[in-house]
């Protein structure tokens, strides 16, 4: 539930610097993607060789995601978004060292490490401060991860055409993440009380899964609704996953997708992803008010039928102009999930417990993403990578389904 009132100074406050947390974690990342070729070609990596790395790099994200939710319910998120960002923007300029197999498996270890602990802790923050304002703002927090990413492609892409050494053009970019990040962190908000009750819901008003607000209201109580809490807390975690997977199989397999089925050059393929990426962007931006307009289950359900829709036309499309239409669709469509599944997670439980449960929540998407590519790469090598998309339109119509499962939260005029 969002404030009836305006926000205060604090609030506001606390947004900047959340959104400043988004941004540095996307710039950060990108400072080591960017440079993933240099890095490979100084380790004497394969692209297998870097796959198991990266694989590392994952889970220990998700590792760190489970110690990231019991650190935060403990001191809060502030002083976690601090550690987190420290250890990633470490981890990157690590890895511009690495000069053996050995060290870049160490300096990507601790970048999963930091990914993850920030992740987990600024998607905390951003839930709380939500709760701070009258309107729903959780996807403008992913957008803006989404323009730090594309910001630290072009730098990257300007610093690498200066012939730079890898560890001077990283340095410089890990130090631009580390002062936009840590600059405003004192402008977070602080822990919660360690009293709160753990399962006090955030509106007892609202029903829950079941359509009943009387289940909803016994949660403070450990009556029936634990149990709601539970399923939806189930439910919450299959949708991540799955949308989660879906999105990470554009990431891998977009640009293949069109070179392999269409037969486009690389460096035509690559629009593929890049409409994905501005459509993703955008929509994000968008649903913020579209949430607050028509509700945050009508956001996850008409965004997942609309992905359903664009990978169809993925599937279907005969020619490469039809085809990015598809990918803009699908992108589009998943924009403004994760936010509302994020944020719902936020609101299963409050106090510092509540850090515990979106652990859960962001883990589970973040096994989607590391499961997805594979998962599609190992369908393509059975039934051919255009036949493997179905994969991804499956998931996306069981979001749909699932999103009759979620409680039914009215818009605000």
């Amino acid at each position: 539930m969002t404030s009836a009132s305006p926000p205060s100074r604090a609030a506001r406050r606390a947004r900047l610097a959340t959104i400043a947390a988004f941004l540095s974690c996307g710039f950060t990342m990108s400072a080591w993607v960017v440079h993933v070729p240099r890095i490979m070609d100084a380790v004497g990596l394969d692209e297998s060789a870097l796959g198991l790395l990266l694989l590392l790099m994952g889970v220990a994200s998700l590792v760190s995601m489970q110690f990231g939710g019991a650190a935060v319910a403990r001191i809060g998120s502030r002083p976690v978004v601090g550690i987190g960002a420290v250890l990633m923007v470490a981890g990157v300029w690590f890895a511009s060292l690495a000069h053996a197999p050995w060290e870049l498996a160490a300096s990507l270890a601790l970048t999963g490490l930091g990914t993850g602990t920030l992740d987990l802790a600024m998607n905390e923050q951003a839930v709380r401060v939500e709760r701070l304002y009258p309107r729903p703002i959780m996807g403008s927090f992913h957008a803006f991860f989404s323009v730090g990413g594309a910001a630290g492609a072009l730098l990257g892409g300007v610093l690498l055409s200066m012939n730079l050494p890898t560890w001077a053009s990283v340095g410089a970019m890990v130090v631009i993440g580390a002062v936009v990040g840590l600059g405003p962190l004192r402008l977070l908000l602080p822990a919660e009380p360690l009293h709160t009750p753990a399962h006090e819901p955030l509106d007892p008003s609202l029903p829950d899964a079941a359509g009943s607000a009387s289940a909803a209201s016994s949660a403070s109580a450990g009556g029936p609704a634990s149990g709601s809490v539970l399923r939806l807390g189930i439910i919450l975690a299959l949708m991540a996953a799955s949308f989660f997977l879906a999105e990470g199989t554009v990431n891998d397999w977009s640009s293949r997708h069109a070179v392999e089925h269409l037969g486009v050059s690389t460096a035509v393929a690559a629009a593929a992803y890049g409409v994905f990426s501005a459509t993703m962007t955008l929509g994000r931006f968008a649903a913020d008010p579209l949430s607050h307009r028509f509700g945050a289950t009508a956001v996850v359900r008409y965004g997942a039928a609309l992905a359903a829709v664009g990978i169809a036309v993925v599937i279907a499309s005969p020619s490469f102009p039809v085809t990015v239409v598809g990918w803009g669709l699908y992108g589009a469509g998943l924009s403004g999930i994760v936010p509302q599944l994020f944020t719902a997670a936020g609101a299963l439980v409050t106090g510092p417990k509540g850090a515990v449960v979106l652990a859960r929540v962001v883990g589970a998407g973040y096994a989607g993403m590391l499961a997805g590519p594979a998962v599609v790469g190992w369908l393509a090598g059975a039934v051919g990578l255009n036949a493997a998309f179905v994969l991804p339109l499956l998931l996306c119509l069981l979001g749909v389904a699932l999103s009759f499962a979620l409680p039914k939260v009215p818009a605000q005029e």
